[in-house]
C-alpha cells in the first residue's frame, strides 16, 4: 500500500471531475488535502466532508486562477495555513475549448494559456519555499499534446508547454530534491468530456483506442497517485501517458 501520512498534497480544480478523484486518492492514502476550487463551493465543501468523514484530513481554498494574480494569491493562502512543507502538488485546474483555428480568439486564447500555463508556473515558483528535498510535482498534460486533434489547437499548445515545463523544472530543481512529472490523460468521462455520453461520442472514443473501455478519472487519478508516491521515486522530468493505448 502507498502510505502518505503526515504528507500535505494541494491539487488545484480539486473539487470535480480527474481533480476530485486525485484529491480522493491522495487523501485515501494519508495525506492531508488542500482542495482548490474556482467557484464551486458546494462541490469543494461537499469532497471535503466526504474527506473528513472517512477519517482524512482535507481543507477548501478558492482562488480564480485565470487572473494574473490567481497563482500568487493561492500560494499566500496555502503559506498562511502555517505549513513547514508542501510535500506534494497537483497543478490540476485547466479549461479547455473547442472551435476551428480559423475562430479562435484573443480572448479564449489568453484565458487557456493563463489557467494551464501561466497558473501553474507561477504557483510552483511560489511554493518553492515549501518545496523540497522529497517533494513532488505532478503536472497534468494531454494525449492532444502527442496527437493532432481538430478544434483544440490552442489547448493543445498548453499542454505540449506543461510537458516542456516538466522537463525544465525537473533539470533545474533536481538538485533541491524536488521530482516534476506529468499524467497525459486520453479522454476521460467527466463533465468536461460530456460527447461521451453520445453515442458518436462513445463510437469515436472507443474506436481510437486499444483498450475499448471510456476512461473514468480513477484511472488518471492512480496514476497521479503513482508518481506522487515513493513508488516513482527513480522517476523525473517524465510524462506517463493515461490514454488507453489512444492513437497507436
Amino acid at each position: 500500500m502507498i502510505d502518505l501520512s503526515n504528507q500535505t498534497a494541494l491539487v488545484t480544480g480539486g473539487s470535480r471531475g480527474i481533480g476530485r478523484a486525485i484529491s480522493l486518492r491522495l487523501a485515501e492514502a494519508g495525506a492531508r488535502v488542500l482542495v482548490h476550487y474556482g467557484s464551486n463551493a458546494a462541490a469543494a465543501d461537499a469532497l471535503v466532508h466526504e474527506i473528513r468523514d472517512r477519517g482524512g484530513k482535507a481543507d477548501a481554498l478558492k482562488q480564480d486562477l485565470a487572473v494574473p494574480e490567481g497563482a500568487h494569491r493561492l500560494a499566500e493562502q496555502v503559506k498562511a495555513l502555517g505549513l513547514s512543507r508542501l510535500d506534494i502538488l497537483v497543478p490540476n485546474a485547466g479549461t479547455a475549448f473547442m472551435k476551428p483555428f480559423e475562430e479562435e480568439t484573443i480572448e479564449e486564447f489568453d484565458r487557456v494559456y493563463a489557467v494551464n500555463v501561466r497558473a501553474p508556473f507561477f504557483l510552483v515558483q511560489q511554493l518553492l519555499p515549501l518545496l523540497g528535498d522529497g517533494s513532488r510535482v505532478v503536472f497534468v498534460s494531454s494525449v492532444v499534446a502527442r496527437v493532432a486533434v481538430e478544434g483544440l489547437t490552442a489547448y493543445s499548445g498548453t499542454k505540449g508547454a506543461i510537458d516542456v515545463l516538466v522537463r525544465s523544472l525537473a533539470a533545474y530543481l533536481g538538485p533541491r530534491g524536488i521530482r516534476f512529472n506529468a499524467v497525459a490523460p486520453g479522454v476521460i468521462e467527466t463533465d468536461l468530456a460530456a460527447f461521451v455520453q453520445t453515442d458518436w461520442g462513445r463510437e469515436m472514443t472507443l474506436g481510437m483506442q486499444a483498450l475499448k473501455r471510456i476512461g473514468q478519472p480513477d484511472d488518471i487519478a492512480d496514476a497521479v497517485l503513482f508518481l506522487a508516491s515513493d513508488l516513482s521515486r527513480w522517476v523525473d522530468g517524465r510524462t506517463l501517458e493515461a490514454s488507453g493505448g489512444a492513437r497507436l
